[in-house]
């Protein structure tokens, strides 16, 4: 992108209609999208992350130190889950800011809601301070995460997957889900740090707090970054030309809700894996295993490197056998994966540092090509918002509950708990991916 096209920005605030641009014959680089998408992913993924390590780590002793720890870990993931609630209300409120105001309003809003619901947490008073009164805030912080990751969808990672060449389309879709292993890193990274370098009695007095002031400036440094890209003429033309604005919901649910549900369920295995890595495993560390949080923090960031270059390989794998028998494929692995699961978290630290390894480069393979898997079933004037609510979808049905569930089940059943729960994850993925390529000879 020249200096000179990118020199004259719109106002972000300005209507989409103020913003248009003839076209001309400049085709938008793929790699200039996925450019966007890699930088507003990977800070809505730290922020989010951020809140899943402390809902282990410090909520349970902080927040709610009036029941056990197993209590307490299990009311926290019940707020973890809570943002995955109203994201599809973030959505549709998000929808409706765009259509009045434009999409940059829309962005900055949601940018700087998810940025001061994150940093208002590291100000929030203790139990010990407000009592129930604490609870109720960080739920309401809690909740405006949530309302503002739906409402920061921007459509480029639908504009990428449209623009890339026909043979480079599973590499490019798997561009912009890099930023989840990132924001992990970085997530992770802080709170090993702060809590192998601070005592107990330091890291819940004042450490944890740290990362979610973190959050705002990397949040701010990432609005600028993305509105800057957006709200190019190039950027705004290709979405405008591609038909990526909001439609009217009742006409997505009336004619093609059917592909909002199949989307959803297609990636099940990879969002019902992606808290069974990442959050799940860590709260079963700190409540029944002698292993040092710090070091298996550490081995979650080896884990978080080795998803990103499984995604790499899954984009080369997708564009040679296409994106659905990748997902199909890597779900049977995952399926077996969740039969063992039970062996290696029962196995001690070797075998715990092996699920953990193990079920990262699943999570790569698999998650790499989970987004927008099937939105090539919508309607050209629908995929901009049906691919927001399948996201939506997506990760409600699949990641939301994942953590609780989990924790749960296992501390009540056992292990095998979870290989029920990862396996009905696998099942549904392949049903749904079944299901679509049904349809799809039908039609």
């Amino acid at each position: 992108m020249s200096n000179a096209q990118s020199s004259a920005l719109p106002s972000p605030f300005a209507p989409s209609s103020s913003t248009r641009a003839p076209r001309d014959d400049a085709a938008l680089a793929p790699g200039d999208i996925a450019v966007g998408v890699i930088i507003g992913r990977a800070s809505e993924y730290f922020d989010f992350f951020v809140f899943g390590i402390a809902s282990v780590l410090v909520f349970p002793s902080v927040f709610f130190p009036f029941v056990d720890q197993l209590q307490g870990t299990l009311y926290a993931f019940a707020l973890l889950a809570l943002a995955f609630v109203v994201r599809p209300l973030g959505t549709l409120a998000g929808m409706q800011i765009q259509r009045r105001y434009g999409r940059g309003a829309k962005l900055t809003t949601a940018l700087f809601l998810l940025g001061t619901g994150t940093c208002t947490m590291a100000l929030l008073p203790t139990y010990q301070t407000l009592g129930l009164g604490a609870v109720a805030l960080l739920a309401v912080c809690r909740t405006a995460q949530g309302l503002a990751l739906g409402g920061s969808w921007d459509g480029l990672p639908s504009l990428l997957a449209m623009n890339a060449p026909a043979h480079r389309r599973g590499w490019y879709a798997m561009l912009g889900q890099l930023g989840a292993p990132l924001g992990f890193l970085i997530a992770g990274g802080l709170f090993a740090y702060l809590h192998s370098q601070l005592s107990q009695e330091d890291f819940l007095g004042w450490g944890w707090r740290y990362p979610f002031f973190a959050a705002f400036a990397i949040n701010v440094v990432a609005l600028f970054a993305r509105l800057r890209l957006v709200m190019t003429h190039e950027f705004e033309r290709e979405l405008q030309a591609r038909e990526l604005e909001p439609c009217d919901v009742r006409e997505l649910v009336s004619t093609q809700g059917g592909n909002v549900v199949i989307g959803a369920f297609a990636a099940l295995a990879s969002y019902a894996l992606f808290h069974l890595v990442t959050v799940f495993p860590l709260s079963w560390i700190q409540l029944y295993s002698n292993q040092v949080i710090g070091e298996f923090l550490s081995v979650q960031l080896v884990g978080a490197v080795l998803a990103a270059g499984a995604m790499l390989v899954s984009g080369v794998v997708a564009d040679r056998i296409g994106r659905r028998n990748t997902l199909g494929s890597v779900a049977v692995l995952i399926g077996l994966f969740s039969l063992a699961a039970p062996a290696l978290l029962n196995g001690g630290t070797l075998g715990q540092d092996a699920f953990i390894l193990i079920g990262f480069v699943l999570l790569g393979l698999s998650y790499g090509q989970a987004a927008g898997s099937v939105s090539g079933n919508f309607l050209p004037h629908l995929r901009y918002t049906g691919a927001a609510l399948t996201a939506d979808m997506a990760w409600l049905i699949g990641a939301a509950f994942a953590p609780v569930v989990a924790l749960g089940l296992s501390a009540r059943f056992g292990l095998g708990a979870v290989s029920l729960y990862l396996l009905s994850g696998a099942v549904g993925t392949l049903l749904a991916l079944k299901l679509n390529k049904a349809l799809a000879t039908r039609d």
